[in-house]
């Protein structure tokens, strides 16, 4: 016969059992439900995740659409420049068409070409001034590229910033959440796994969120600046190749 101490202890267990499973059956373990019952520290890093991720989704959309309308007016526009006969009327037919790098970059060399070369004919002459006007206009045309490459780049430092930060900041929830499911096993004074399982739960999904919203913005982050390096390249060729047909219409004296 069991005695008097057993049988409490017994007792004891009974109620304890029935009560931790209770309390585990009542915790929701949904994705909402273990954001609702998650610390408010916890919550907080959830939520700015959560705000991160969609801002840089929302750049990502934007630079995905603006980077493949630059490339089919540019493809456009080296098309129709390099099969036109007269360079002063592909201007006139550009300064009205919708702007972008490759068409900028043009109309600013164009503007200072024809600036140096009115100067020119008053004074001795285009050919004279052929070197120095022609330096002027190379200076012109990279800082209309480097304006134009920094307007298309904005937006990247932020992706790049939650790219690295996101997971630490996902992982200071996760430490966080679990120091609070270690002061729960003191409280309760029970080691069984059960007791924490849902503190443990809701801080590793802070974690799980911190890579949701750095994935993307890693992968967007270089792929864009791989497309960026290769436009700002695309435009310095297209430079070198249009002050090189200058230099040689100065030459002829066609300016």
């Amino acid at each position: 016969m069991p005695n008097v101490t057993q049988q409490t202890h017994a007792a004891v267990g009974a109620v304890g059992s029935t009560e931790l499973a209770g309390s585990v059956a009542s915790a929701d373990m949904s994705i909402l439900g273990m954001f609702m019952q998650a610390d408010l520290v916890v919550k907080a890093v959830m939520l700015g995740l959560l705000i991160s991720s969609f801002i840089s989704w929302a750049i990502i959309f934007d630079k995905i659409v603006r980077l493949k309308d630059i490339n089919r007016r540019s493809k456009k526009f080296e098309q129709d420049f390099w099969s036109t006969e007269a360079v002063e009327n592909f201007y006139e037919n550009v300064k009205r068409r919708t702007k972008h790098p490759f068409a900028i970059v043009f109309m600013a060399a164009m503007e200072e070409w024809l600036l140096s070369g009115k100067g020119a004919k008053i004074r001795t002459g285009v050919a004279a001034l052929a070197p120095s006007g022609l330096e002027r206009i190379a200076k012109v045309m990279s800082v209309s590229r480097n304006r134009e490459l920094e307007k298309i780049e904005r937006g990247l430092s932020y992706l790049a910033t939650v790219g690295s930060a996101a997971p630490f900041v996902g992982l200071f929830g996760t430490v966080w959440g679990i120091m609070n499911s270690f002061q729960s096993i003191a409280f309760a004074n029970n080691t069984s796994l059960a007791v924490v399982a849902p503190g443990i739960a809701e801080a590793l999904l802070a974690t799980a969120i911190g890579l949701f919203a750095a994935i993307p913005s890693v992968i967007a982050y270089n792929r864009f600046s791989a497309d960026l390096g290769r436009l700002s390249g695309h435009l310095e060729d297209f430079e070198i190749e249009f002050m090189a047909m200058l230099s040689r219409q100065a030459e002829e004296g066609r300016y």
